[in-house]
């Protein structure tokens, strides 16, 4: 795991130093090496900051083929890799490293972009092909690993954070649009930053830059069954059998590192899931790192260190207190780039933390089996949605997904905060419609049931920009650890789309197949448990507690004036009011006031204008 950066300037000149500028900036996702490389023509130029996890003494790079004509820098794992190095020696390619990301060059030789398809795993990267005069660059299938791009003065622009574009020299401003959308609309595009003229790559597609000009690629999606496609044949014991061994090969391949591997464990199904998987194919105890919030009912600790025990591994408790959130929200916010609606990002930055004071580079994660398996409360509303309920979205769609509704009407409490420009930009653009129009929907989606439908833009909007950015790679790169999400193999997510309904919910309860999956590797405890977010509490429930005066402080200060959105009076009157709120509305106000305060370290961090 990694950082990457690239420059393509087509009749124009990279400078040294720009890339140089890139590394430092990158230098938290990869403190042990920065490298470079410029063409000969100084047109083109890859940058990289390594975090050394396979191949510690020989996997520098860019990486080059064996004539030079092709340049590679990657950000990420490929899983299986030493099979595909296996077929490419019988092909008659010869490797100059022990290291995965090799294989992405020869593959490419091979298969040009078809070459994507053969990768398994997390990644972005960045290819310059000297001979067809093009790069490409693309990101993974779900977007575990970022990857902007920007144009400017001709020059096109490409990193891992967009901390590194600004450090190339890359311009920055507020973009509106996407301002809009995660305040009103809840969810971001998968091809927009809040940064004006900061793009990203969506996940599953790569980009193509030649000197003819710059094209996006789709080359994976979702595919959920349609009407005509019967159901699978297997008994539920032998499709939930299958679902077994496919999730226990992609927690096994995710264990190959040379050097140490933990695992995050919560007091829920999912990480406990891997973590059990994963203990049975250690070859020693594994370590488990697990938040320990001071709160009572958001404290999670007896379940996982119970867990713990049952696996056999070491047990690592971090206890965070309102001091520790208050004391790292603003750093948090800078890594993560985007918005936060609740302290446990902040406790995902800490608890990585203290994995890479451990010795832990690679934890294994438990994100994205609510996205696969229809975890969250509200998707079971999509099941079946009530008849003549919310209003239809359009583009294949058909209904408002339930949570979709919940997301737009938490977004309706920032109506009043906002200063009334920019609330009537926001209602003659129709933000809803522009997202959709960017997303570019498959053409099968509407022959899909309702849920797959809701679960395909969760999956595109929510996943990548936020569970993924503010709880994943942004947060655990910041400390140089590599989180690894086995629910987000490929595999696991295309065998998971072809479960029936039956065997997510059962009895009332989320991720049936799951839990009977791995029944052995569960206590008692998490395999009755219900769905339980991984949440911070809220900074309201102590309003003279230091986390909240964090809050306070930063939406009373010259930040909060020189943001072009809020009507600056509302806001702190909102924070002052909240008091005489009862606890559950507070709660809520406290995610829209806490939106707002990452708006203003991100303007103050990156020096932004409107």
């Amino acid at each position: 795991m990694c950082g990457i950066a690239a420059v393509f300037h087509a009749g124009g000149r990279v400078a040294e130093q720009t890339l140089m500028n890139a590394t430092r900036a990158l230098r938290h996702r990869g403190p042990d090496g920065q490298q470079s490389w410029l063409s000969s023509d100084e047109e083109v130029g890859l940058a990289h900051t390594r975090l050394a996890i396979i191949d510690l003494t020989t996997g520098d790079q860019p990486l080059a083929n064996e004539d030079g004509s092709l340049r590679l820098v990657v950000n990420g794992e490929f899983y299986g890799y030493e099979a595909v190095r296996g077929q490419l020696r019988q092909a008659g390619h010869r490797l100059a490293t022990a290291t995965d990301s090799e294989i992405a060059l020869h593959l490419y030789e091979d298969l040009d972009h078809g070459f994507l398809d053969r990768l398994r795993g997390e990644f972005a990267l960045v290819l310059w092909d000297e001979r067809r005069r093009r790069l490409l660059a693309a990101r993974d299938r779900f977007g575990i690993k970022p990857l902007y791009y920007a144009t400017v003065g001709g020059a096109l622009y490409l990193a891992s954070e967009v901390k590194a574009l600004r450090a190339m020299g890359v311009p920055l401003a507020w973009d509106r649009e996407a301002v809009q959308q995660m305040l009103l609309l809840g969810i971001l595009s998968p091809s927009r930053s809040l940064f004006q003229g900061v793009s990203q790559i969506p996940p599953g597609h790569c980009l193509l830059a030649g000197e003819s000009g710059l094209t996006i690629e789709r080359y994976w999606d979702f595919r959920f069954p349609g009407p005509d496609e019967p159901p699978p044949a297997e008994n539920d014991l032998d499709i939930i059998q299958d679902f077994h061994s496919t999730l226990d090969e992609a927690v096994s391949l995710r264990l190959r590192a040379d050097v140490p591997v933990g695992c995050y464990l919560s007091g829920g199904l999912d990480s406990s899931s891997v973590l059990g998987l994963a203990s049975r194919h250690a070859s020693q105890p594994l370590d488990a790192f697990t938040v320990v919030f001071d709160h009572a009912s958001y404290d999670e600790s007896a379940v996982a260190e119970e867990t713990a025990r049952l696996c056999g591994a070491h047990w690592h408790p971090l206890r965070i207190g309102y001091r520790d959130l208050a004391d790292h929200f603003a750093d948090t916010v800078w890594h993560v780039e985007g918005l936060l609606a609740n302290g446990n990002s902040v406790a995902k930055f800490l608890l990585s933390r203290a994995a890479a004071q451990a010795g832990i580079k690679v934890v294994l994660t438990g994100e994205g089996s609510d996205e696969v398996l229809a975890g969250y409360a509200l998707f079971q509303k999509d099941l079946v949605p009530a008849a003549g309920g919310a209003s239809s979205l359009g583009s294949g769609f058909g209904f408002m997904p339930a949570w979709l509704a919940a997301q737009m009407a938490n977004g309706e409490r920032h109506r009043s905060l906002l200063a009334p420009h920019f609330l009537a930009e926001a209602v003659a653009r129709n933000g809803l419609s522009q997202l959709l129009h960017e997303l570019d929907p498959p053409a099968a989606l509407g022959t899909w049931d309702p849920l797959p439908r809701s679960l395909y833009l969760w999956a595109k909007t929510v996943l990548p920009n936020y569970v993924l950015a503010a709880g994943g790679d942004r947060v655990e790169m910041a400390n140089a650890v590599e989180g690894r999400p086995p629910f987000l193999d490929h595999q696991v997510v295309e065998r998971a789309a072809r479960l029936p309904s039956r065997l997510l919910f059962a009895g009332g309860t989320e991720k049936h197949v799951l839990r009977e999956a791995v029944r052995p590797l569960l206590t008692d405890a998490v395999y009755r448990r219900r769905k339980q977010p991984f949440l911070a509490p809220p900074a309201s429930l102590e309003l003279a507690g230091p986390f909240f005066e964090c809050l306070r402080e930063l939406l009373s200060g010259p930040g909060l004036d020189a943001l072009p959105f809020c009507d600056a009076g509302r806001v702190q009157a909102q924070v002052e009011g909240l008091a005489s709120q009862p606890p559950a509305l507070r709660a809520t106000l406290d995610s829209v006031l806490m939106k707002i305060a990452s708006l203003v370290v991100l303007g103050q961090r990156f020096r932004l204008s409107a």
